[in-house]
């Protein structure tokens, strides 16, 4: 790597009479701090007086001692030699004319890219960003690295855009001779049992279909969760950026938050003429309504878990209350589908419950152990439907060979797919993927700086989707509550009669 800087170093006052001074010091900061020890690269620093009160410094470095760190050192050096001494400080408004930054790519760009901030220079293996006309601040704010990291994670990411998951069979159940091959949701439609809702991606349920949402949801609190010793909690489901931020949701999604906007104030005055126009007009001024909202700073809840693991911010955990098993249960949340949506299994608005577990690395794999056991024992015996299990893992992990070949690995996500009929033979339909089971090491832990007394913590979670537990029950069992499995309906006895229109 190398590092190329250029930038403009002003006075309080004049120079031209310490001039000899000032050379002594910059001569003296090169020798002895910024070659200073055992380099790859030796670094150099060039200065020149501008009129009476600016120095132009020039550094050049290697990697291992990057020209923006010594900016601030230069900084302290010189208040202290010089300043004191001549009572002519420097540094104050340091400006970068020019940064250019080289370094080498494992693989070379398929693509031109580019980033905020800066030109970026794409040659072979080689990538050189450039930087003008910035502040110190910019470079003490730690972007250089930040902005190397994202172009190479761009590169990268060409390699494997497109490919998807990496996908690999762990289980599968046998096969079971399907109710029907009708799609449930256009069915319940016309039966009348759920509406589409006043918005894309939306739905109202009517008494039928929430008897069968609400079976599911006692059949996993009750066969799943309270079993292993889960505990109810309840998070706050609108989620502020700064944690979206630590989770890394929000530079991963953006395009899927649904945001939330405040009003600016609550005074009528501010709001008249909003009202007046909608008086008048019987309509949605939104040049006016826009005047009285504030800029989105969080969103609606997207999962459960980045708020529950705040709620750890900072907390050391006892030992004895280890591990942690707890699960939200009154989240709507909401993702911005756009055209992906499809009946009930893939809408903007869902229910789901989401159990979180953090303890040790040994509590959270008999975690997983014990709940791949519930699971089974649900979806074999009171589900009764045909399903299966898989390591999911984005394409580029399994090329890094961050993905094992075993349920034997620690960290990673099981999905659970499950077969849906009215998409075809199971060969070439696309399953539904209705449950997962995740354990993600430290990765959270370190982000809200959760500890325990002892221990290193891990942590995971398992979201299930209601939705997504009655599509797949559904679209194998149909809507006949005579045809479906006895174990079930001693979870939902009768559907009820719901509402009659003329």
């Amino acid at each position: 790597m190398k590092f190329d800087l250029k930038a403009d170093f002003p006075l309080s006052g004049s120079a031209v009479s310490i001039k000899k001074e000032i050379d002594e010091f910059f001569s003296d900061y090169d020798k002895n701090v910024l070659n200073r020890g055992p380099s790859q690269k030796r670094a150099k620093i060039t200065w020149s007086l501008c009129g009476e009160d600016l120095y132009k410094l020039h550094i050049v470095s290697g990697s291992n001692n990057r020209a923006h760190n010594h900016l601030p050192r230069i900084k302290k050096a010189w208040n202290i030699k010089i300043g004191k001494k001549y009572h002519v400080s420097g540094g104050k408004g340091t400006k970068i004319e020019k940064y250019k930054i080289e370094f080498e790519l494992e693989k070379e760009s398929l693509k031109e890219i580019t980033i905020p901030f800066a030109e970026v220079k794409l040659k072979g293996k080689q990538a050189t960003i450039i930087l003008k006309d910035v502040t110190e601040e910019f470079l003490r704010r730690n972007y250089i690295d930040r902005m190397i990291n994202l172009v190479r994670e761009k590169v990268e990411n060409q390699y494997y855009e497109g490919k998807g998951e990496f996908w690999k069979p762990i289980w599968q159940s046998p096969e079971k001779k399907p109710m029907w091959s009708k799609d449930p949701t256009e069915e319940m439609i016309k039966l009348g049992w759920i509406k589409q809702g006043p918005t894309k991606g939306k739905w109202f349920y009517r008494p039928q279909a929430v008897a069968i949402l609400k079976a599911m949801e006692e059949i996993a609190i009750k066969e799943v969760l309270k079993p292993l010793g889960f505990q109810e909690i309840i998070a706050s489901h609108v989620v502020p950026f700064d944690i979206w931020l630590k989770t890394g949701h929000l530079e991963g999604m953006p395009g899927e938050f649904y945001y939330v906007a405040e009003p600016v104030t609550r005074d009528v005055e501010k709001w008249q003429r909003f009202i007046d126009l909608m008086k008048i007009t019987k309509d949605v001024s939104f040049d006016e309504l826009n005047k009285n909202l504030s800029t989105p700073q969080a969103g609606i809840c997207y999962a459960q878990c980045p708020v529950i693991y705040w709620s750890f911010k900072g907390k050391t955990i006892a030992e004895k209350s280890l591990p942690v098993l707890v699960y939200d249960n009154t989240a709507n949340s909401c993702r911005y589908e756009s055209g992906g949506r499809h009946g009930i299994e893939r809408v903007d608005e869902f229910h789901r419950i989401e159990p979180i577990y953090i303890g040790t690395r040994e509590q959270l794999l008999d975690i997983r152990g014990k709940l791949l056991e519930r699971y089974q024992h649900v979806f074999n015996d009171i589900l009764d439907i045909e399903w299966r299990m898989a390591w999911v893992t984005p394409w580029y992990m399994k090329q890094a060979g961050k993905i094992g070949d075993t349920i034997k690995q620690d960290t990673g996500t099981i999905d659970f797919e499950a077969y849906m009929p009215y998409r075809g033979s199971r060969r070439d339909s696309e399953w539904l993927e209705f449950q997962n089971l995740s354990i993600l090491g430290d990765k959270y832990i370190k982000a809200f700086n959760i500890k325990a007394q002892k221990s290193e913590l891990w942590s995971g979670c398992s979201g299930i989707g209601l939705e997504r537990w009655a599509s797949a029950f559904l679209a194998q069992k149909g809507l006949d509550p005579n045809k479906w499995p006895p174990r079930f309906k001693k979870h939902l006895k009768e559907l009820p009669e719901g509402i009659e229109f003329l």
